[in-house]
């Protein structure tokens, strides 16, 4: 299986997408949108901001489907 590392993050607040590159080995937790300064957190019971928010899952929940949290950072 292929994992995905490029992802979407769709700010809640403003609209904006930025793509970004998830990391392999942890969650982000928090993460400030470049746009309107917004800071996204999980939302529960996601383990990351790409959970939450990103057009993909985080790297640690693509390797296992059945799992709902990874490691934050």
């Amino acid at each position: 299986m292929e994992i995905v590392l490029q992802c979407s993050l769709l700010c809640p607040r403003c609209g904006q997408r930025s793509e970004e590159t998830m990391p392999e080995d942890h969650c982000l937790v928090v993460y400030d949108c470049p746009a309107c300064g917004a800071r996204l957190t999980p939302k529960p019971p996601d383990c990351c901001v790409f959970c939450s928010y990103g057009s993909v899952p985080c790297p640690p929940v693509q390797r296992d489907r059945r799992s709902t949290c990874c490691q934050p950072r």
